[in-house]
């Protein structure tokens, strides 16, 4: 028995980096979540009773070994090289005249593979007889940093090539491949989010991110941070034949189970290349990872590398940069808005500068602590940048060009808008107007109120309720059902009709359920799904009320953060005030029964995957929100997708769900689906 075990380890360390393939680089699994936590512990008990026989490709091993003091270096097998850049299409053909002289026949046809330029960290994978033994990063193109061990922490690395358990590929004896590492953008957001919340300096970009996160001597922090990779392009090999086009090797590369990028296109002539790089220019703000332009490789590589060289820079291969979206600018004032929380954030005023096609006047900052941390002032020539339809921000200040006139930034003592003394609540980094009438505070506050995620009011507006706060017609939120209809009536643009649909919204808007009027309360941390789970545990408002910080926490998916959010909430007499006026006005404190009954299960056995913004939900709010009724989320679309929840600003996503036929439901749509 005992010398059958290493061939019995050895076959269950397959089985499950095969699932492990599977999963994060096809997102097609064929076992369930709790067959391969079976196989797991079953590999994890084997190697406590028999340490000796660990691997280093075992996937126990994921989690990182022991820090390193230093990175040790590495010579690379063959040049790592960069590209030449084109710009436009006009570069494009201007290489092509130049590469002909060097061709046998200057007019014989080319065809190409067009690949995206990965925006992450180049790394350099080593197998040999199969079995991952080096990972290394570019640094000169010749000696890079051996990176092995935090390499063995992402999932999307094979430990172990073919990793298909029935493949027929031969295993190649040595084999040296490049690829990119990189940051998800929607996983980067959270990250920083995180790192935000926690009070820790901010990452500028994915690539920083993703460089940052490779380069850790301590492979531990490495595998906590969500990367993942592309391979493209085979350095050295031995002992095989390799395909000889290079649309082939991406093939072959995924064959061997290596994840490949499905953004990449074959190209019959330079016209395809030319339309496809237009394409992208639109496609690079659809998907999930960032680029900077595409890669335009001659697909027959034995010719391409009889080409030579120019410097250093390959003639076979050309880099497509994309126009730019980070631009510099001036920074000319700070404008500060409180949101309905009565967070103050501040905002850049900048000279308008053209980026990717869009004006851009204004930027984010996020909160002082990064604009002290950043070194932003007044004054400043600042880095901009814009990526698809996000917000604009700034990277930072260029500092070699100050001539001394610049203001440093200090943080808020007072409200701009009520001039009460603001506060800092320990632990956070944001400033909080704490004044309840606060004007502009209070318009936030009836904008999130009326809202549809909330007891969505639609006749109701937010210039309306802007107005309503101007004349001094609303105080608070719980004004809006007590609203004069000749004081309305005296406004100028309100006909009866107007006050009608206005007053038969608001009235309406009282048989929505308890969950939606507790969202609309705009209690700090509390949104639709948090809303749920306090409801489903206390049945009623007013036992919310009574509840403890340590009965708060015991509810799953609940935070101490949150339970003091709520406890602090309810104890101010002035919302104590507020509800009264609620209850007064007919709104519902109780759940009914039959809601909080049959909520559980209504999607159990089907499996969601998300994409793009959703009107009222974060991503993580909707996840909680499938899941609570017996969903599932995952984060890719394949076959076994049910629903994809697709918001504005869908992605690669979409198209892939499109092509599979999955359905596309919106968030209405998933409301509907549980009985919202």
């Amino acid at each position: 028995m005992a010398e059958q075990l290493p061939e019995q380890m050895a076959q269950l360390r397959d089985k499950i980096n095969y699932h492990l393939y599977r999963y994060h680089v096809l997102d097609a699994p064929v076992i369930s979540d709790a067959e391969y936590d079976a196989l797991y512990q079953a590999l994890l008990q084997l190697e406590e009773i028999y340490p000796d026989l660990v691997t280093p490709d075992s996937p126990t091993q994921r989690a990182g070994a022991a820090p390193l003091d230093a990175f040790e270096k590495v010579s690379h097998p063959a040049p790592i090289l960069s590209l030449a850049n084109a710009f436009t299409v006009e570069d494009l053909f201007a290489w092509h005249s130049r590469i002909s002289r060097h061709l046998p026949d200057p007019d014989m046809a080319l065809d190409y593979v067009a690949e995206p330029k990965l925006d992450g960290l180049t790394v350099i994978l080593t197998y040999h007889n199969g079995r991952f033994t080096q990972g290394a990063t570019r640094g000169n193109g010749e000696i890079g940093e051996d990176v092995t061990q935090n390499l063995r922490t992402l999932k999307a690395v094979p430990p172990k090539i073919p990793v298909a358990l029935d493949s027929n590929l031969p295993t190649p004896p040595s084999l040296v491949i490049r690829g990119e590492v990189f940051f998800p953008l929607d996983k980067f957001e959270a990250f920083n989010a995180a790192r935000l919340e926690a009070g820790l300096p901010l990452y500028m970009n994915p690539r920083n991110a993703a460089s940052g996160s490779l380069r850790q001597l301590d492979p531990k922090i490495t595998a906590a941070r969500p990367l993942t990779l592309y391979c493209y392009d085979l350095v050295a090999w031995e002992g095989i034949d390799v395909p000889a086009q290079q649309w082939d090797r991406l093939d072959y590369l995924r064959q061997l189970g290596f994840p490949v990028s499905t953004d990449s296109r074959y190209c019959p002539d330079l016209t395809a290349v030319a339309a496809a790089y237009q394409e992208w220019i639109v496609k690079r703000n659809q998907i999930n990872y960032e680029v900077d332009g595409i890669v335009v490789k001659i697909n027959n590589r034995p010719l391409a590398d009889s080409l030579g060289f120019v410097g250093k820079d390959p003639r076979g291969a050309i880099a497509m940069k994309f126009p730019a979206q980070e631009k510099t600018t001036k920074l000319l004032d700070i404008q500060v808005n409180v949101g309905r929380t009565g967070m103050l954030a501040p905002n850049a005023v900048l000279a308008p500068v053209e980026i990717s096609g869009v004006i851009v006047r204004n930027a984010t900052l996020h909160n002082y602590d990064e604009i002290a941390r950043k070194d932003i002032r007044i004054g400043d020539t600042v880095l901009v940048k814009r990526a698809g339809d996000v917000i604009p921000y700034i990277i930072g200040p260029i500092t070699d060009v100050r001539d001394g006139s610049e203001q440093i930034i200090a943080p808020p003592t007072l409200c701009p808008f009520c001039s009460q003394p603001v506060k800092r609540i320990e632990g956070e980094v944001a400033i909080y107007c704490d004044n309840p009438a606060c004007p502009e505070q209070l318009v936030r506050r009836v904008e999130y109120f009326v809202s549809r995620g909330a007891m969505d009011i639609g006749s109701f507006g937010s210039k309306t309720g802007a107005l309503l706060v101007e004349q001094g017609m609303v105080h608070d939120i719980a004004d809006i059902y007590y609203l004069d209809r000749n004081a309305l009536l005296a406004l100028e643009g309100f006909q009866e009709k107007k006050v009608d649909n206005l007053f038969s919204g608001i009235e309406t808007s009282k048989n929505q359920p308890t969950e939606r009027f507790l969202t609309a309360l705009g209690i700090r941390f509390v949104g639709a799904v948090v809303a749920r789970l306090l409801l489903d545990t206390f049945g009623h408002i007013d036992n919310l009320a009574l509840a403890t910080q340590e009965q708060l926490e015991s509810i799953e998916g609940v935070g101490p953060q949150i339970a003091l959010s709520v406890v602090d909430w309810f104890k101010d007499g002035r919302n104590q005030q507020l509800l009264d006026k609620f209850r007064q006005a007919g709104l519902p404190f109780a759940v009914e029964q039959t809601a909080v009954a049959g909520a559980t299960q209504s999607l159990a056995g089907l499996t969601f995957v998300i994409t793009g913004t959703l009107p009222t939900f974060s991503r993580d709010e909707a996840k909680v929100f499938i899941e609570s009724y017996g969903g599932k989320v995952t984060g890719s679309v394949s076959k076994n997708t049910d629903y994809l929840l697709a918001g504005e600003n869908a992605g690669s996503k979409l198209s892939k769900a499109e092509a599979l036929g999955v359905p596309i439901l919106s968030e209405t749509a998933l409301r509907e689906m549980v009985g919202e």
